[in-house]
C-alpha cells in the first residue's frame, strides 16, 4: 500500500478497527509518516467519541411514564391533554438534544483525549519496537540531554522511571508529534529482547482519568491520566505482566 493510494474508505475502516493485522501496521505506519493524515484520523475517531458521549445516555435512559401513557392513549386529565402530552413528548425530545449537545461539547475534549492518547501510544509502539538500528533517538548514554530536552519540549517534567525490579532497562526516547502537542516515547527492554514503551503527551485542561486498559491489535496498553498529562505503556505482553509494570510506573510517576 502505497502513502497516496489510502483511500478514505481504508482510512475509516482504520478508524473504527475493521482492518486486518496488516493492513492496520501499514496504515498505521502511513500516519506515523504523514501528521496531515494522522490528524483527520484522529478528527473522525473524536467525532466518533463525541456523538458516544453526547447521545449514549439519552439512548439508554427510560421513556418517562407520561409520554408512554399518551402514546398509549391514556385520557387526557383535561380539555386539550392529549394535545398537551404531544407537546411535552416534543419538548422532552428537544431538551433531550439539546442536552446531548451541550454534553458533547463539555465532554468531547476529555473523551477525545482519553481515546486518542492509547490508540498514539499503540501506534508509536508498533512503528518503533521493530527497529533494530534506531529504536531510539537520544539514548540512554545521553539520559541527562534526553530528560531535559523532552522536558523542555512536552513544557512538562519527562521522567525516567527505573523498571529494573520488572526486568526491563531503559534504552533511551524520542520526541513524537500529538494530537495535542509535542509527546515522548520512552523504550525500554529486557533480558530477551522484549521491549515496551512508556508515552507521554501534555495536555492543557482536562480531568484526571483512572487507570484504564486498552487493546490495539496485538499491543496491549495500561494509561491514565494526571494533572494534564497523559501516560500509557504499550507491550506485545501478557496482560497480568504489563499490568505488573504498569502498576510500577503508576507508583513512581504518581507517589
Amino acid at each position: 500500500m502505497k502513502p497516496d493510494t489510502l483511500s478514505d474508505e481504508q482510512l475509516c475502516a482504520f478508524v473504527d478497527g475493521r482492518l486486518d493485522a496488516a493492513a492496520t501496521e501499514r496504515v498505521a505506519r502511513q500516519l506515523a509518516a504523514d501528521p496531515a493524515l494522522a490528524a483527520r484520523a484522529e478528527a473522525w475517531r473524536a467525532q466518533n467519541a463525541a456523538l458516544h458521549t453526547g447521545f449514549d445516555a439519552l439512548l439508554d435512559a427510560p421513556v418517562p411514564a407520561r409520554l408512554l401513557a399518551a402514546a398509549n392513549g391514556a385520557a387526557p386529565t383535561r380539555r386539550g391533554g392529549v394535545w398537551l402530552r404531544y407537546a411535552a413528548a416534543v419538548a422532552w425530545l428537544a431538551i433531550g438534544g439539546v442536552a446531548g449537545y451541550m454534553l458533547r461539547d463539555r465532554a468531547a475534549g476529555d473523551a477525545t483525549y482519553a481515546i486518542a492518547l492509547p490508540r498514539q501510544a499503540a501506534i508509536a509502539h508498533a512503528v518503533y519496537v521493530p527497529e533494530v538500528r534506531h529504536p531510539v533517538e537520544v539514548g540512554v548514554d545521553q539520559q541527562d540531554h534526553l530528560v531535559g530536552w523532552l522536558t523542555k519540549r512536552l513544557g512538562v517534567e519527562v521522567p525516567t522511571p527505573d523498571l529494573q525490579a520488572e526486568g526491563f532497562a531503559l534504552m533511551g526516547g524520542r520526541l513524537l508529534p500529538g494530537d495535542t502537542g509535542p509527546g515522548a516515547q520512552l523504550m525500554y527492554q529486557d533480558a530477551a529482547g522484549v521491549r515496551l514503551t512508556l508515552y507521554l503527551s501534555r495536555r492543557e485542561a482536562g480531568r484526571s482519568t483512572a487507570f484504564r486498559f486498552a487493546q490495539e491489535d496485538e499491543v496491549s496498553v495500561f494509561y491514565w491520566v494526571d494533572n494534564g498529562t497523559g501516560y500509557a505503556v504499550s507491550g506485545a505482553l501478557p496482560r497480568e505482566r504489563l499490568l505488573a509494570v504498569a502498576t510500577a510506573l503508576y507508583r513512581q510517576l504518581n507517589p
